[in-house]
Parts: C-alpha cells; structure tokens; sequence
C-alpha cells in the first residue's frame, strides 16, 4: 500500500470518530512487516497444535479469535479452566458475554487488571489484530515460555483523536514481542528452547546417562505397583504405564473403564495417551506442545519430554 494510500485509510479512519473519542490502528503499511507476519504464523501454528485433538484449526487469527470460540477452548486445554459460557456463540450478545467471562479469567490468571491490559472485549470482537496479538503473545508466555517467539516485532501505530479543533493525529512505534538492543539478549530469546530439545542435540552417551536418570526415576514410583520400565523409548507408546505413573505422582486413582488397561490397536493406544497428556495439562504440567500421537508413534524425544516435566515435578517427593 502507498504512503498516499495509507494517509487516506487513516482520514477515513479519524473522520469517523465522535469529538473527544480515540482510536488506534496499525499503520497499513507495517502490515506487511515480514517479522510481523512470522509472528502471526509462529501463533497460527501454535494453535492448531494445541487443538489439533480438538479438531479445531485457526486460519485468521483475526477472523477466527473474535467470537471467544477458540479462546476459550485455549484456556481450557493451557490452564485447565472450565467456564460456564455457551459452547457456540452465534448472536453478538452471546459473544459479548463469553469474551467477557474468557478475558476476566485470563486476566487473572496473569495477574492484570482491565487498565493495564492491552486488549479488552470491545477490541477483540472487533477484530482488532493489535489487541489479538498482545493477548496471544502473553498467553504463550505464560502457559507455554519454551514456544520460541520472533522478537523485536514492532508495528507503527496511529492514534486519532476528534477535538474541538480538528483531527489530531499522532504516531507511534509499539513492540508486541521481546524489545532489545542487545545482540547477545537477542540471540539468547530466539535460542530459547526446552531442555529436552537440548539434550537431543548434545552426544548420545549424554543423553543415554539422563534417560537413565529417569528411568530409575519411574521405577521408584512403579516399584509399589509391581511394575518395572526397562525401554523408555517403547514401554511408554500404549499409554498404560504412563497413566499408572501419572496416578502414583499425583496421588489419585484413575478408574479403569476410562483407558484400556490391555489396549488393542493404535486407537485404543491414541486415547490412552491423550486422556493422559490432558490430566498433565490438567495438573499444570506444560506439556501443551506434545503431539500424543508422537508418544504413540515411539518418538523418543516426545516421550522424554513429557517424563522429564513429571520428574522436575516429583524428583525430590
């Protein structure tokens, strides 16, 4: 878009405001920023991924976040939260109220209050990408820390004000994402990645030395089931073992007609591992990022991954 075009987009957009009101809007042209639109790829993919068990898949994370449908499946999958709100949303109402009972619970759970948020329920039913964006960004960064967002992502802001006198117009640089000049602080946020994907990258008999360490780890806690783990690249793929050690750590039984105690087929072997990747999730554990039919499909580094956020959780219980 040109400047010329992008100087009529804002007048339109000034001249519709009451005296005394204010807006905001992304400049046009920074809409084409290449990190700006990596970081709304990096979050599509995020979550398509985390609701990939639920069948859901996001496109626009303008078109697709307004009506709380999406978000509020979010909350429930990162932070383990179930509101009473109305599954489909159809009337604007309807909308209204479930974004407002979504954000009031997200807004908690950061810690923040209506003022100091960036976003609000007005902004994201309006499809507001600016608003989106940060509310996105902050959920990630405290449900899911190890995702590796691009940063420096800044746009180019315009805020018009209606006054007795005219149009005021004013400019503005905002970041979304981590601001720095530093090339070492730069580098250290973009290398940022779960321990686990690490020690993948590091010499075999290193990695061999920590999956023993946690495989002498589980069989502490099997010990009193009679039960004992010697490939943890294999023994963990039906889910079974995986569900009796979730129910040891965590201290609750979990009744035998909701798995398949002898499953029989990939199937039976997917909903085994789901049903136990979601009482994690449920228990806080961030393991979000773990496809189960990763664990099934024998994917080592998948598998560890989820054992090592249960050993830091229990290693010293």
């Amino acid at each position: 878009m040109t400047e010329c075009g992008a100087e009529e987009k804002k007048d339109e957009l000034c001249n519709r405001q009451a005296q005394g009101a204010e807006r905001r809007m992304i400049q046009p042209t920074s809409l084409d920023d290449p990190k700006l639109n990596k970081l709304k790829e990096v979050l599509v993919e995020w979550i398509n991924k985390t609701l990939k068990i639920e069948h859901i898949v996001v496109r626009s994370l303008e078109e697709d976040l307004y009506d709380g449908l999406v978000l509020h499946h979010l909350l429930r999958r990162l932070a383990g939260i179930n509101l009473q709100v109305e599954e489909i949303a159809l009337s604007t109402d309807v909308q209204l109220r479930k974004l407002d009972a979504i954000l009031t619970a997200v807004n908690e759970n950061l810690k923040l209050n209506e003022e100091t948020a960036k976003w609000n329920v007005k902004l994201i039913h309006s499809r507001d990408l600016l608003a989106t964006l940060h509310l996105l960004v902050a959920i990630v960064r405290r449900f899911q820390p190890d995702l590796v967002l691009p940063v420096n992502v800044s746009v180019e802001i315009i805020q018009c004000e209606v006054t007795k006198n005219g149009i005021k117009a004013d400019k503005q640089t905002e970041f979304i994402t981590f601001q720095s000049n530093s090339s070492e602080e730069l580098e250290r946020e973009s290398n940022k990645e779960c321990p686990i994907d690490e020690l993948f990258k590091l010499e075999a008999h290193k990695i061999e030395t920590v999956k023993k360490a946690i495989l002498h780890f589980v069989n502490k806690n099997m010990l009193s089931l009679g039960l004992s783990v010697t490939d943890i690249d294999k023994q963990f793929a039906d889910g079974v073992i995986l569900l009796l050690l979730i129910g040891q750590l965590e201290g609750f039984f979990i009744p035998l007609c909701d798995f398949f105690l002898c499953p029989v087929g990939s199937s039976e072997m997917l909903h085994n591992v789901t049903l136990a990747l979601d009482l994690l999730i449920d228990r806080g554990l961030p393991v979000q990022s773990v496809d189960p039919q990763d664990i099934v499909s024998q994917d080592v580094p998948a598998t560890v991954k989820v054992l090592y956020h249960l050993f830091r959780r229990h290693k010293y219980k």
